[in-house]
């Protein structure tokens, strides 16, 4: 199974209007333990997002001009007048559909240098929030549901593996496999594809194959499906 951005975003979000003064934000933002939310206009929609980081900025412009041991702070234009959060957010806010892979989101966030991202459906209305911590939560998965993965979703279902010629053994999500296949190109497709197993922290391979199809310069079966699966 492939876990989507609505299988561990976190749906109950707390968001605010932007007209919503300045320091009702900062009491929000304590009293929920969060360190952002969501802007939205009055059907739901998003607008930007309030960051503590945005938040802080007025107290760091108090400085500006009176270096302080021989610092002094970069211009963030109005942001040490901001009043409300929509003078204060930042716009546009990165955000991701529920339908989103967690490696999506992963790389989104790392791209983007950000700790959450809004989720938003077809009309960009907030309908949930992922965190960094949230997409932690597939290594939170029982050996026995990821094996469960392993043997259903891709040995048998993608690969059309008899599940009698492979031994599958997960522990700790280290996935040990053992057995014999008819090709080598096989065996690295099978390990590929379950390293992609929302949860697997490892593969470790001690498949046995009866021809090395890889030095024949056809293309096998197994090499046609890789290819096919890097097309989607």
């Amino acid at each position: 199974m492939s876990w989507k951005v609505a299988d561990v975003m976190t749906k109950d979000v707390l968001t605010v209007g932007p007209e919503e003064d300045f320091k009702t934000c900062v009491r929000l933002l304590q009293a929920h333990d969060v360190s952002a939310v969501p802007v939205v206009d009055r059907r739901g929609r998003l607008l930007g997002i309030l960051s503590e980081a945005d938040l802080l900025a007025k107290e760091r412009e108090r400085g500006v001009g009176r270096p302080f041991l021989g610092i002094r702070w970069a211009d963030d234009g109005g942001a040490a007048t901001a009043r409300t959060a929509g003078e204060a957010m930042t716009a546009p806010a990165i955000s991701i559909a529920p339908t989103a892979t967690i490696p999506e989101a992963a790389r989104l966030m790392y791209r983007e240098a950000v700790k959450r991202l809004p989720v938003v459906d077809r009309l960009g209305t907030v309908i949930g929030i992922v965190s960094r911590a949230d997409l932690l939560k597939t290594f939170t998965r029982t050996d026995a549901s990821i094996r469960k993965d392993v043997v259903d979703d891709v040995i048998k279902k993608t690969l059309s593996i008899d599940p009698r010629a492979v031994t599958v053994r997960v522990h700790d999500g280290l996935v040990d496999l053992s057995g014999e296949l008819e090709t080598k190109s096989l065996c690295n497709l099978l390990v590929r594809m379950i390293q992609r197993v929302e949860g697997t922290v490892g593969v470790e391979s001690a498949l046995t194959y009866r021809l090395d199809d890889t030095k024949l310069g056809i293309e096998s079966p197994a090499r046609a499906l890789q290819l096919s699966a890097a097309e989607r």
